[in-house]
Parts: structure tokens; C-alpha cells; sequence
């Protein structure tokens, strides 16, 4: 699996072939997206709303894109935070991990996971956190796999959604 920031045109816009393969992953999972709520319809998810979503989350300069490709395709993509919000968080955040439907269930989840930690660890960073949806028993159980522990709950800063905050020691 090879791990790439997010290519943006000279305009900062995600450039059109790449802008489709993302619509294409975030649509795939269907279920995902009608737990979260990020998008109006899951059924239809366009990618107007899949760039300003992404767009959105880049007006953050602590904030990186990356994207996952296997044998060429794009299999996953990560949205990280390097500094929460709140100054008394000291961790990087996986802000989101998702992982193509068609791909799941074949260890791109894990494998994704694991570079990104590498990548917080070799910038020296000692823990990493994430917030869960309360509604997505499946994510719990598959970042508590990987030893992340519950360390609290709140809502979460977007859409006031009731969330664990989980943690990990690198």
C-alpha cells in the first residue's frame, strides 16, 4: 500500500480524475455514511459535496489529506489533525479513516492505521487519538482491536454528535 498526501491544482481545488475516485470511495460505503450524517443523502453522494466536505476540512493547516492506493487503485483515504483545538490535548487525531467497501475485510483498515501511526511516531509524537460515533459499534470494535482505548465522551465540534474518544499510546 503506498500513502500520498492529496494533490491539489495550482487553485487548490482536488483535481477532477482523483475527485471522482474519492466521490467514488465515500459512496461505496454506504452504511458509513448514513451513520455519520456528513452527507445530505447517502444514496447520492456527489462530488461537489465530497470537494467541499474535503475542502472544508483542508481550511485547517494542521490538517492532511492522505490517500491509499493498492495496485494502483485508490483503496482508502485518512483525513488527520496534527494539533486538536483544545490546547490541553497534546495528541495528532485520525480525524477519519475510511476504507473502499469493495476493499474491506482485507486488512487496508489495519494496514492504513498502522502507517499513519508511523507517521505520528517518526514525527515524535507519543499517543494519537480519534473520536468514535456512538452509533458505529462496528468502528469501536475495530479501532479497540487495534489498541485504542476509551479514554472519555463528548460530542463531537462538527455536528454535536455523541462520540467515545479514544486513544492510543505509539
Amino acid at each position: 500500500m503506498i500513502l500520498t498526501l492529496l494533490p491539489l491544482t495550482p487553485d487548490h481545488d482536488i483535481p477532477a480524475p482523483l475527485l471522482t475516485e474519492l466521490t467514488a470511495l465515500y459512496a461505496s460505503d454506504r452504511e458509513f455514511q448514513a451513520l455519520s450524517g456528513d452527507f445530505p443523502d447517502p444514496d447520492d453522494i456527489r462530488p461537489e459535496q465530497v470537494a467541499a466536505s474535503v475542502a472544508g476540512e483542508l481550511a485547517n493547516q494542521d490538517v492532511e489529506v492522505l490517500l491509499a492506493r493498492s495496485e494502483g487503485k485508490l483503496v482508502g483515504v485518512v483525513i488527520t489533525l496534527a494539533h486538536h483545538p483544545d490546547p490541553a490535548d497534546p495528541d495528532p487525531w485520525i480525524g477519519l479513516l475510511m476504507v473502499d467497501a469493495s476493499a474491506q475485510r482485507r486488512g487496508y483498515g489495519r494496514q492504513l492505521a498502522s502507517l499513519v501511526e508511523d507517521r505520528f511516531r517518526t514525527g515524535g509524537r507519543s499517543g494519537v487519538r480519534l473520536a468514535v460515533l456512538d452509533n458505529n459499534p462496528k468502528a469501536l470494535a475495530f479501532w479497540t482491536t487495534l489498541g485504542y482505548e476509551i479514554i472519555g465522551r463528548r460530542e463531537d465540534r462538527r455536528l454535536a454528535r455523541p462520540c467515545a474518544v479514544m486513544r492510543k499510546e505509539l
